[in-house]
């Protein structure tokens, strides 16, 4: 055999096994990956009630409509409210509502939402105690992600894994998990995770950041095996030297 014929066998042999190499990294980040099965972005959803019985006298909102902290959301005329004033009790305004003497008080949105629903429409009675409207929050948004996981992959969901979350438009953001739970929906273990951005702002992205909005979400497993965890102090010690280089 000739010394180029051995050149050509040695580096066949180098690329044939940086080939191996490089699919059994990809192969070893897959199994540290899982897509949702179903994935939206979610409010957290607040009622908006009166302390005080009472005809709903002015209605500021309806349904969808966007409201700010402090934005009026009905006004109440209240019998109760008016006798209390008027046998000299303090009844303070707050946060929630503001008081006046003539024994109305305007309820107000303590969030920065969207009108989810009104209950009591104007002209209609609230009684004490009750819920007059529900809102969804719009700072912050969040995801909730179901996954359906092999028994022994429960145990690879980690609190601050982080998450791509792809828009319908697949422009991308990322995210981190935090909390999860399992659940069995019709016999079928489910990991529900919900899922924190400070990219979640809401309108953002062309208005695909909003409560509803169906995404895909790919969350990091942990990878418990030795190929991931040489590959992941590789990763890290050539971010740590490319940080060092620039600084």
């Amino acid at each position: 055999m000739t010394w180029a014929n051995r050149f050509k066998m040695f580096f066949g042999l180098i690329v044939v096994v940086a080939i191996v190499c490089a699919l059994t990294i990809v192969l070893s980040q897959r199994k540290g990956e899982t897509t949702s099965t179903t994935a939206s972005i979610e409010a957290i959803e607040y009622p908006v009630g009166t302390d005080y019985p009472g005809s709903v006298i002015s209605q500021a909102v309806e349904a969808g409509d966007e409201v700010a902290v402090g934005d009026p959301i009905a006004t109440i005329q209240s019998n109760t409210l008016l006798e209390q004033l008027a046998n000299g009790a303090t009844v303070a305004s707050t946060s929630t509502y503001d008081v006046f003497p003539d024994g109305t008080l305007t309820i107000k949105s303590t969030v920065n939402g969207i009108v989810d629903e009104v209950l009591v429409q104007q002209g209609g009675y609230a009684a004490g105690g009750s819920t007059v409207a529900r809102l969804s929050a719009t700072d912050p948004l969040h995801v909730k992600a179901e996954y359906v996981l092999d028994p022994k992959d429960f145990a690879r969901v980690e609190e601050g894994a982080v998450v791509t979350l792809e828009l319908p438009n697949t422009d991308t953001i990322s995210g981190t998990v935090d909390s999860f739970e399992v659940e069995t929906v019709d016999g079928q273990a489910r990991a529900v995770v919900t899922v924190s951005s400070s990219d979640l702002a809401y309108g953002g992205h062309g208005g695909l950041i909003a409560p509803g909005t169906p995404i895909s979400a790919e969350m990091k497993l942990r990878n418990d095996d030795v190929l991931a965890r040489l590959v992941g102090t590789v990763r890290d010690f050539a971010s740590d030297l490319k940080d060092a280089i620039l600084r």
